[in-house]
C-alpha cells in the first residue's frame, strides 16, 4: 500500500455490505461466518429480558493489554457465547471493525472482526480491498500462518489507542484458522485489508498493540491530522512526478 493510504480505524463497522443479506442479528451473513452470527442471534433472543452489556474498553497502558491471553477450553460454552454477544454490542457502540477479548478486560483468545470494502484505506483498488469471505467473524483460539516474506505498510488505528494512527508493516497474505461458536474449524486465506485486520486483532491476544509493530514512531500521528498528512503526501508526490517529467523532457 502507498503510505498515503490510511486504514479506517478499528472503529467503523458497516452492518450491511454488497453481495450479502442481513441475518437476524442485523449483520451481514456469508459463508462460515453465518454460523457464528446465527448463534449470536440465538443468544440475543434468549437474553431479550436482560440488557446486553456495552463493555468498557481497556486503553494502552493497562496490564490486560500486555498479557498473553489464555486459550478457550470450550468454544460452545454459554459464557463464551454471551461474551461474544457483548463484544459485538460493544464494537457497534464504539463504531468498530474489530475487537479482541483482552480489550474488554477478558484475557481469553477470542476476536471478532469484519473487513468490508467501506473500511478499506482510501485509494485501494477493489480487488485489494474487497474480500467476500470477510463477513463478521467470530474466531476462537486463532492461529495465523504467514505466506511468504512480503510485507505491506498501512495506517492503523485501535480502540485501545484512541485518537492516534500509525504506519504499520504487516504480512501481505496469510491463512488464519480458529474455531467458531459452534466449535467447528474456520480456515480462510486473506490478503490486503482483510489480512491486516486479522493480524491486528490477533496481536491483541499476544499482548501486542500496533505501535509495537511500527518501524518508525515518527509515523505515529493524531487522528485529527490524517487529512493534512494525506494532502501533504499527495502534494509531495505530485511535485516529484512533475520534476521527473521535466527532467525527461
Amino acid at each position: 500500500m502507498r503510505e498515503s493510504r490510511f486504514l479506517a480505524k478499528e472503529s467503523g463497522l458497516v452492518h450491511r455490505v454488497r453481495g450479502g443479506k442481513p441475518c437476524k442479528s442485523g449483520f451481514l451473513c456469508r459463508g462460515v461466518g453465518s454460523r457464528d452470527l446465527a448463534a449470536v442471534a440465538e443468544t440475543r433472543a434468549q437474553r431479550h429480558i436482560l440488557p446486553m452489556a456495552i463493555l468498557k474498553i481497556a486503553r494502552m497502558g493497562h496490564p490486560v493489554l500486555s498479557r498473553i491471553a489464555q486459550p478457550v477450553a470450550d468454544p460452545t460454552a454459554p459464557e463464551i457465547r454471551a461474551l461474544v454477544v457483548d463484544m459485538v454490542q460493544t464494537m457497534i457502540d464504539a463504531n468498530g471493525a474489530g475487537l479482541a477479548a483482552p480489550q474488554v478486560y477478558v484475557p481469553l483468545r477470542v476476536v471478532i472482526f469484519q473487513a468490508p470494502p467501506e473500511r478499506a484505506p482510501e485509494g485501494m483498488d477493489e480487488e485489494e480491498s474487497y474480500d467476500h469471505t470477510a463477513a463478521l467473524t467470530v474466531l476462537i483460539n486463532p492461529e495465523i500462518e504467514r505466506l511468504g516474506d512480503a510485507m505491506e505498510e498501512g495506517w492503523e488505528g485501535c480502540l485501545s489507542v484512541p485518537g492516534l494512527r500509525g504506519l504499520v508493516p504487516r504480512h501481505s497474505e496469510i491463512i488464519y484458522r480458529g474455531l467458531g461458536l459452534d466449535g467447528e474449524m474456520i480456515e480462510r486465506r486473506a490478503k490486503g485489508f482483510h489480512a491486516r485486520v486479522v493480524q491486528h486483532e490477533c496481536d491483541h491476544l499476544d499482548g501486542i498493540l500496533y505501535p509495537q509493530r511500527m518501524s518508525d514512531l515518527g509515523n505515529l500521528i493524531f487522528e485529527s491530522e490524517v487529512r493534512a498528512r494525506i494532502e501533504a503526501e499527495a502534494e509531495s508526490q505530485a511535485e516529484a512526478e512533475n520534476r521527473e517529467q521535466a527532467a525527461d523532457a
